[in-house]
């Protein structure tokens, strides 16, 4: 094996390298001006420099399908599609960070730096083909993560729900691990390149390897909250700052679900009835709990939160798909094409949600958006395209999005996880339309925070227009996927 490094290898995770370099500035700066933070703009914009410079070298060098790496990280489409995704998710939650009554003030160099090595974790996570590059990967972004919750100005439920993820993503990288050491005796080795050609027959005839994949499919439902290992979700997506559960809503769960379609793609559950039932069944069961566990939620980032999970289960459709296809790049397009639509209308969703709350301690519930309409029309306006477009109402976005994803799984067979699909996707509109009746119909005196929040307004105000604009032009975008796939 040919152990050394070269340009090429350099190359390739040079935007790595670029969010490495991004993240110390800012931190280096303050140490050197004697532990006082620089002005919290120059701090962003440092940030948000270094995610542009990372976007374009990953458009630049990614895609091509070449290896880092002795073949533990992959630069292709996915890698490119998800890592650009996951980045703009990350530089839009920055933004939320700075002007968030949560997570502005004495520390934000700190938090920027965290948020920084975090995104570092995605893109190995994205990239890796080996399995203990992606548990690398995960790691270097949950670790970040839960130092970022915990770091929140808010004393009481930030805490917990820090506490609260940092024990249950332990168990689930202790099973993530305890499946690939299985992995590892049973076929000699982690690269899932290695073993992808005979996946499927190893499922069939070797018990040791259909339990390894078994329990690191495991610790990928826990990641992408998946029924039953979602009930960590509504209470640490509440209990964190809004922007950073805009960071994990978004950038977390489509390089989750990048690393979750790597594995899937060994088609190892053609090898496995069992698997491949059960897979559905969660499918199901996600689909049906969230939408259902949405509809009871009084609390405007718990309601998100279930419809995050819910949203979950309609990936997975997607991710079925793509592990049972001959063409396999059709399925994994439309979970691309998913996860873009879904992280900007969960994005600007999260940004109105975070420029309601004037306090750190403020809590926001649907009751609270009475007079919404009136008081701010544009932002009332913006918010109901999210909503409608997670709804999956047409002509948005998140329409196209789940018609590319039940399009492929009707295409392969799976009929039935279609109309499951269509039938969650209707109970959703009843809790979607709520705050949006509450905004329109309802008298109140619904009022933004009384603080500058011109950054985050100016995000809403772009992801709403991306919405309805990507909607009409959705059939290119898909096609471009799907060719960079090939």
């Amino acid at each position: 094996m040919n152990s050394t490094i070269g340009l090429s290898d350099i190359l390739l995770i040079s935007p790595m390298i670029a969010l490495f370099l991004a993240s110390l500035i800012p931190i280096t700066a303050k140490v050197l001006r004697g532990n006082r933070e620089q002005h919290p703009v120059v701090t962003l914009s440092q940030a948000l420099i270094g995610i542009v410079i990372a976007i374009g070298l990953l458009i630049v060098f990614g895609g091509a399908g070449k290896t880092a790496f002795n073949n533990g990280l992959i630069f292709d489409g996915v890698t490119q599609w998800m890592g650009v995704i996951a980045l703009a998710a990350a530089g839009a939650a920055m933004i939320m960070m700075y002007e968030n009554p949560s997570t502005t003030g004495k520390q934000f160099s700190e938090l920027i730096f965290l948020a920084m090595s975090s995104a570092i974790g995605m893109l190995i996570l994205v990239s890796a083909v080996d399995l203990l590059m992606v548990f690398i990967g995960l790691e270097t972004m949950s670790l970040a993560l839960y130092l970022m919750i915990a770091m929140s100005h808010e004393e009481k439920l930030s805490k917990e729900a820090a506490l609260k993820y940092f024990v249950l993503g332990s168990f689930a990288s202790a099973v993530f691990l305890y499946g690939v050491a299985f992995i590892f005796g049973s076929t000699g080795g982690t690269n899932i390149l290695a073993f992808m050609e005979n996946a499927a027959e190893l499922v069939q005839s070797s018990r040791l390897f259909l339990f390894g994949i078994t329990f690191v499919i495991l610790g990928f439902c826990f990641k992408v909250s998946i029924a039953p290992f979602h009930a960590w979700t509504p209470d640490v997506y509440q209990g964190a700052p809004t922007p950073h559960t805009a960071f994990m809503a978004t950038a977390v769960k489509t390089v989750s679900f990048a690393a979750f379609l790597r594995v899937i793609a060994t088609k190892s559950l053609i090898g496995s009835d069992h698997l491949f039932d059960i897979l559905q069944w969660l499918a199901v069961i996600t689909m049906i709990v969230g939408n259902t566990a949405a509809i009871i939620q009084n609390n405007l980032k718990r309601m998100i939160a279930y419809s995050s999970v819910a949203h979950s289960g309609y990936l997975l459709i997607g991710i079925i798909t793509a592990g049972v296809s001959d063409n396999g790049a059709f399925g994994a397009s439309g979970v691309i094409f998913y996860l873009l639509s879904y992280s900007l209308m969960t994005l600007g969703a999260f940004a109105v949600a975070s420029m309601l709350e004037r306090s750190e301690n403020h809590i926001v519930n649907i009751e609270d958006l009475a007079g919404f309409a009136r008081q701010r029309p544009m932002l009332a306006l913006c918010l109901t395209v999210f909503l409608l477009s997670l709804a999956g109402i047409p002509p948005t976005m998140g329409f196209f999005g789940k018609f590319y994803l039940f399009n492929a799984a009707i295409g392969e067979g799976l009929l039935w996880l279609a109309i499951w699909g269509m039938i969650s996707s209707v109970i959703g509109v009843y809790y979607y339309l709520r705050p949006i009746v509450v905004m329109y119909m309802k008298e109140g005196n619904a009022e933004v925070a009384g603080h500058s929040l011109n950054a985050t307004t100016v995000t809403a105000v772009v992801m709403a227009l991306a919405i309805v604009v990507m909607g009409f032009v959705s059939g290119p975008i898909f096609s471009a996927v799907e060719k960079s796939l090939f």
